[in-house]
C-alpha cells in the first residue's frame, strides 16, 4: 500500500461554505441564548462529519478494484453496461448521510469518455436509482486494455453531483475525482470474467477496500 497524494485538506473543499455558514449562524445564536444555541451547534458538526475527507492508504496491486466510494454494497450482478453496450459485472456503494462523499478513482486509468444524464432522486438504496436518477458516467481504460464505467448516482437528499476530470485526462488509482453532497451511491460496471471480493451488505472504504480483481 501507499499514501495517496492527497491536495485537500482533511474537510472537503465543497464543505466549506456549508460550514462556514453553520458556524456562523450558531455563533449569533449563541450570543443571545446558549440552549438555544445547541441545536445550530449540532447542525455545524453534522456538516462537519458529512465533509470529512480523510487521506487513505492505497492497495496498489495492479488488477485490483478499488472501492470509489465509502458506504455499504447493494448490488454485484451481471447486466449489461448502460453506456458502453455490453455485458458487464456491476458493482453498486450506497452512501448514506453519515459517510465520506468524496469519490475516488477504482484504478489507473485515462478517461475515454463521460456522460451526464439529468434525472429525478429516488431513494439511491434501490436499484432503479442507477437508470432514473440524476447521474454522470466516466468510461475509463487501463494500460492493460479493460475497460471500466464508474458511475455516480445522486440520491433522494443529494441535489448536486460534481466531477472535475474530463476525457483525455488520466486518473491514479484513489485519486479524488468528485463529490456528491448528501447521500448517494456509485455504480462499478467491470468486464464479466471480473474475481468479486466483497459481497453485498459489506461495508467498504473508498480507495483503501478492493472490491475485485481484473482478469
Amino acid at each position: 500500500m501507499s499514501n495517496p497524494v492527497y491536495p485537500h485538506p482533511v474537510i472537503a473543499r465543497e464543505g466549506w461554505p456549508f460550514l462556514a455558514g453553520a458556524v456562523v449562524v450558531a455563533l449569533l445564536v449563541t450570543w443571545f441564548s446558549v440552549p438555544a444555541s445547541i441545536f445550530f451547534w449540532l447542525i455545524a458538526i453534522f456538516i462537519l462529519q458529512f465533509f470529512r475527507d480523510p487521506a487513505r492508504l492505497v492497495p496498489q496491486g495492479e488488477k485490483d478494484v478499488l472501492s470509489p466510494a465509502d458506504g455499504r454494497i447493494v448490488v454485484i450482478e451481471n447486466v449489461e453496461d448502460p453506456y458502453l453496450k455490453r455485458p458487464s459485472l456491476k458493482i453498486s456503494v450506497f452512501m448514506n448521510v453519515f459517510n465520506v462523499h468524496s469519490n475516488r478513482s477504482p484504478v489507473d486509468a485515462s478517461i475515454v469518455n463521460a456522460w451526464y444524464n439529468p434525472g429525478s432522486f429516488v431513494n439511491a438504496d434501490l436499484d432503479k436509482a442507477s437508470t432514473e436518477n440524476e447521474r454522470n458516467a466516466l468510461h475509463l481504460r487501463t494500460a492493460a486494455g479493460a475497460e471500466i464505467t464508474c458511475v455516480q448516482v445522486a440520491g433522494l437528499i443529494a441535489r448536486r453531483i460534481l466531477c472535475y476530470v474530463k476525457p483525455g485526462e488520466s486518473l491514479a488509482r484513489g485519486q479524488r475525482y468528485g463529490f456528491i453532497r448528501f447521500g448517494s451511491r456509485v455504480d462499478v460496471y467491470l468486464p464479466p470474467a471480473t474475481t468479486v471480493k466483497v459481497a453485498i451488505g459489506d461495508k467498504v472504504s473508498a480507495s483503501s477496500t478492493v472490491l475485485a480483481e481484473l482478469p
